[in-house]
């Protein structure tokens, strides 16, 4: 059962809870949302907000500093040049989708003296729009990407294509969720507003949540609406 947007969010954010099986956390999708509705949100007992765009960000961390410390994960496509405000401002990044890229974020975030958790993005069906591993570059590459540190791999992240029907989504879920068994890796970031049901029940440990938790960006947020490759 999806959201109704038309209920306050306190009860969209308790009807996604009371749905989350054991193991899968919710990571409510911010960006394009202003701080007072993450505020709202973290009153009512979230913690865990991703983001996609480093300035944005910045500007509502700078507005909810009085809280305590948030779970701030960057969700957006890493840029090469963007790796180390990046991790300064956030700890976890669910976008590694080269060997390059996590080879710089290792290096910046030794430099940095932090210890960030990463997703590897994996594309487990063709789709132009979209980066990232495929499953035999993963585990191609798998010896160099576990070997990171300070850098902390901690799973993998997948985004299925349009127009795929229910059981068509979750068997890519459950691709991705057994790639991840294979490289030992705990965590699979995987499942939207659209579909996170069928993330969730493939193994999912972090569903990404934007608009069936806050409602439309367009709608009182007093940000633009942005097209974005990640949620």
């Amino acid at each position: 059962m999806s959201s109704d947007l038309s209920a306050p969010l306190a009860a969209r954010f308790e009807q996604i809870r009371a749905q989350l099986p054991p193991g899968t956390n919710l990571l409510a999708v911010s960006k394009g949302h202003n701080a007072e509705l993450i505020r709202q949100a973290v009153a009512l007992g979230q913690r865990s907000f991703g983001e996609s765009r480093l300035q944005e960000a910045r500007a509502k961390q700078a507005q909810l500093a009085d809280l305590p410390p948030l779970d701030w994960h960057f969700i957006g496509r890493l840029q090469a040049n963007k790796v180390r405000s990046v991790l300064r401002s956030f700890g976890t990044v669910h976008s590694i989708d080269s060997l390059e890229l996590a080879q710089r974020v290792a290096r910046i975030a030794a430099e940095e003296q932090l210890a960030p958790a990463l997703f590897f993005q994996v594309k487990l069906l063709p789709d132009p729009s979209k980066g990232g591993f495929s499953p035999e570059e993963l585990q191609q590459l798998w010896p160099q990407l576990r070997a990171l540190g300070p850098a902390r791999p901690v799973g993998l992240m997948t985004i299925t294509p349009l127009g795929l029907t229910p059981p068509q989504s979750r068997a890519v879920f459950e691709a991705c969720r057994a790639l991840a068994d294979a490289c030992g890796l705990p965590g699979c970031s995987m499942g939207m507003s659209g579909d996170w049901q069928q993330a969730a029940a493939a193994g999912s440990t972090w569903v990404r949540i934007g608009s069936g938790l806050f409602g439309s960006r367009a709608s009182g947020t007093g940000l633009v609406a942005e097209c974005d490759p990640i949620q």
